[in-house]
């Protein structure tokens, strides 16, 4: 379908879409146009005032109902807006949270793109059968055959116009009641939707995606090892600038990789990429095939992209986004998918932990280089004397030193302009000197240490501006060096030629935390220190810890606020939505909440209060070891297992609740009365054992047998896996989420929150339980023919300031009769939700949902007004 859209011509490879695709589309083009809006200049504007209207863009948090199609409406508006504005318009940056969703933002992406170069081609073609210059707008493509979605189906395309007149043709009523036609994929003439492609979406369209070296590297040792430091370390050691120099003085006496000799050998514009649209496997392919290295190839392409998709942390934590994101145009169009966790993604990128491990591992690190420095400067003293004269100078920190991308130097954590603009200090520029004045910070730290473990310590909280005096006064250290211990180490271990830096990275911890803490002492105490006996999450084990823990998190995000012309924050569980504005401190342009249009209630929620035997449920502390409601929850399960098909999937609030009541269940024989109906596989906190369940479980639902899966809320399988179709009939949602109230870094966030932002304690935590609670039934559903159940087990949940806070869209399938059950009468309405569910899909009430242009366009004025 192309339709025009207030103005903008936009590309959206469905023939029809649903009410809530058009609404959310109308959204971010309101908010993409008022960006534009409030940075163009009135007449008689200065430049700086010019300027300073430009650092304000305009921003907007939605919220979509998972399985409605979100990612491809994102991409078509967006894409359709820098194709319709190439001027006005930067990059498109994608974020995403896992290696699967990026791909599959790619594999969308292909088709959006396919569908406006096969679209734009047409319109040339009709253009020059006509010998005259038709108005594309006026085009209709009704028998276009296109590659729609990632089912890899053609449909027949439609293209009608918003804003013109109605045409009242028979021709045009007929096709817009037409159902959806379903091609095969045999069909040869389908465009590519991956890798290089001319011409990509009709105007030669550059997308790329970015990810370790791990994720990316093609090399044949280097991506065997063992995990994703053993891999970095292990590239550097074969592509750092001084390896390469060696090799180039004394061949063969180093390794290096031929993949990146090759890229560097070529260099140039000789190793560009060509435009098309480039998933991780396509980018090792095309790597493989001219035998360029991919990872420092997708580098270089960055800036030549016209889409980028990449992890969180590329935009949000200052230590990755100064090397990869920091030349990014401030017409950039920036996407948070899946954003629900925005605040808490923002608040440990700038957090740091110090164990006393580390601060033994910190100081034999210092050991090394202390050894290092001798040796350097009895056998190449110049080099030492080159890095002081360049820190003399400030040359590095202000960037007019260009260090090679390959020899992989720490990026900074601070977000100060002091630190990027100033010199280093006199007293940390010589080698020897720093590494005394690190190991003065050390043995603070490990003092402090000692003290919180011993006999009369305890829990200690203080500002960072108490424990710097503390510090300044113990140490004779000074405030202002503290500041530059991050980079001044980059620099070290630069000069020393260190490939390994993991090795280091206890150390750079320690410098971290003596960055953020100088940086951020002064006003208002937006860091908290949190000093524990025990701080392991091992019970028994007594590890002392000091946390410096970020309170504020739109300290991490405050900048990309104020860079870029628009930062779009979605997911399709961000309720309550209103606490994010006030979390991320900035001032939406659009924020709204949208309902699922729905031609059958495929999704049931249910309310369990009770048990069986009519006692409560509940998950509260003075409840949870109740045998009662353990019982009653082994029962719950078993009764919901024994009239629901295939997949069940099971949240619990926390990994030491799910021990305990599986513990539990099995010594009441709850587990082998489990496994006579269901397969029972259980998340752990290895990756790798969870990831070997999900698979397994997978078979089972496929094998028929039937399976359920035990797992916990904010865990691996909460966030990122769907449990669409058969895998996932029902969600159940043992208790409520809370965070764990009684920590020390919790509770002096919640502080926070009161003081600045006039946050009530209860709200947030309510706010946070109740995102997590609708991000794990959210698993269960995932297109419009799909369906399950959503089990909140918990008497808490029956309150209307819990229930009210769930999305809209799961709120809108939430009646009276739903709620306050106990556990048999939720079997009754399962038994009678499934029946009805379990039928063939009605096509044509299908349809229904299914709109033509013409018919949002009658049904949205109406809407919208409510």
């Amino acid at each position: 379908m192309r339709f025009d859209l207030d103005g903008l011509d936009v590309f959206f490879p469905y023939d029809r879409l649903y009410l809530e695709q058009f609404q959310y589309m109308k959204a971010l083009k309101q908010t993409l146009d008022a960006s534009y809006q409030s940075n163009v200049a009135p007449a008689g504007t200065t430049s700086a005032q010019n300027d300073s209207r430009n650092g304000r863009g305009s921003h907007c948090l939605l919220e979509m109902p998972t399985g409605t199609g979100k990612t491809v409406c994102l991409l078509s508006l967006i894409t359709s807006y820098q194709f319709a504005h190439p001027d006005r318009t930067g990059k498109l940056v994608y974020c995403t949270r896992t290696v699967p969703e990026m791909n599959s933002v790619m594999h969308e992406l292909g088709v959006v793109l396919a569908y406006r170069a096969e679209q734009l081609r047409l319109s040339e073609a009709v253009n020059n059968i006509s010998g005259e210059d038709v108005p594309t707008r006026n085009i209709d493509m009704g028998g276009t055959n296109q590659n729609i979605d990632d089912a890899e189906m053609l449909v027949t395309t439609t293209r009608t116009v918003v804003s013109g007149s109605n045409s009242s043709s028979s021709s045009t009523k007929d096709r817009s009641k037409r159902k959806r036609k379903i091609y095969s994929t045999a069909n040869k003439s389908a465009a590519p939707l991956l890798g290089p492609i001319p011409n990509a979406g009709g105007s030669g369209v550059l997308a790329l995606c970015l990810s370790s070296r791990r994720n990316m590297c093609v090399h044949d040792r280097v991506v065997n090892e063992s995990d994703r430091e053993a891999v970095d370390s292990a590239c550097r050691s074969m592509t750092a600038s001084w390896v390469l120099e060696k090799a180039k003085q004394e061949p063969g006496s180093v390794e290096t990789c031929s993949f990146f000799d090759n890229f560097s050998a070529d260099g140039g514009e000789g190793t560009s990429l060509p435009s098309g649209i480039f998933d991780l496997e396509q980018l090792r392919q095309w790597g493989r095939d001219k035998g360029w290295c991919p990872y420092y190839l997708t580098r270089r392409a960055i800036n030549h992209a016209n889409i980028l998709v990449f992890n969180y942390q590329y935009m949000l934590d200052p230590k990755v986004a100064k090397m990869v994101s920091a030349e990014l145009e401030a017409e950039s169009i920036v996407v948070f998918d899946e954003a629900h966790n925005i605040d808490s993604v923002c608040i440990e990128a700038l957090s740091v932990d110090i164990h006393e491990r580390s601060l033994d591992q910190a100081t034999r690190s210092l050991g090394r280089l202390s050894s290092e420095v001798s040796r350097i400067k009895a056998s190449d003293r110049s080099r030492l004397q080159n890095e002081y004269a360049n820190l003399v100078n400030g040359l590095i920190d202000q960037g007019l030193i260009d260090r090679p991308a390959n020899d992989g130097s720490l990026g900074s954590n601070t977000l100060s302009t002091d630190v990027l603009n100033e010199a280093v200090p006199g007293n940390i520029r010589r080698a020897e000197h720093f590494i005394a004045f690190m190991k003065k910070i050390v043995e603070h730290l490990k003092a402090r240490l000692r003290s919180v473990a011993g006999p009369n310590g305890g829990v200690q909280s203080e500002t960072p501006l108490a424990f710097l005096h503390r510090m300044m006064n113990s140490t004779s250290l000074e405030a202002k060096p503290l500041k530059f211990a991050y980079s001044r180490l980059s620099s070290l271990l630069q000069t020393l030629q260190v490939s390994n830096l993991d090795d280091f990275n206890a150390l750079t911890d320690v410098a971290d935390f003596a960055t953020l803490l100088s940086t951020y002492s002064e006003g208002v105490a937006r860091f908290a220190i949190i000093m524990e006996p025990n701080g392991s999450a091992i019970p028994g084990m007594l590890e002392p810890v000091i946390q410096l823990a970020c309170l504020d998190a739109s300290l991490a995000i405050a900048p990309l606020f104020k860079r870029f012309a628009s930062v779009i924050i979605t997911s399709g569980t961000l309720s309550p939505i209103d606490l994010y504005p006030k979390l991320l401190q900035f001032q939406p342009r659009i924020s709204e909440s949208l309902n699922m249009s729905t031609f059958r209630p495929c999704i049931l929620p249910l309310v369990i209060t009770r048990g069986a035997d009519q006692l409560p449920v509940s998950t509260k502390f003075d409840d949870r070891g109740d045998i009662g409601v353990t019982r009653n929850y082994g029962n719950m399960l078993i009764e919901m297992c024994s009239v629901i098909p295939d997949g069940v999937v099971a949240f619990f609030t926390s990994y030491s609740y799910m021990e305990t009541i599986i513990s539990d269940w099995d010594g009441m024989g709850i587990l082998r009365q489990l496994s006579k109906t269901k397969l029972v596989f259980i998340e752990t906190k290895d990756v790798v054992e969870t990831t070997l369940a999900l698979d397994n479980f997978r078979r089972a639902c496929d094998s028929g047998r039937g399976a359920v899966f035990l797992s916990v809320a904010r865990g691996k399988v909460s966030e990122g896996i769907n449990f669409d179709r058969h895998y996932g009939r029902a969600v159940l949602m043992f208790g409520v989420p809370f965070q764990y109230t009684l920590s020390h870094v919790l509770r002096a966030r919640l502080e926070y929150l009161q003081t600045h932002f006039q946050i009530r304690e209860q709200d947030f935590l309510n706010f946070d339980a109740l995102r997590q609670a609708s991000q794990c039934v959210g698993r269960v559903i995932r297109s419009k023919t799909d369906y399950g159940l959503m089990v909140f087990a918990d008497s808490r949940y029956n309150r209307h300031d819990k229930r009210t806070k769930l999305p809209k869209w799961i709120l809108q399938f939430l009646g009276e009769h739903q709620l306050n059950l106990s556990s048999d009468m939720a079997v009754a309405q399962a038994k009678q939700f499934l029946r009805e569910m379990s039928q063939p899909v009605d096509q044509s009430a299908l349809q229904t949902v299914l709109l033509s242009i013409d018919e949002v366009k009658k049904l949205y004025p109406t809407i919208s007004a409510k």
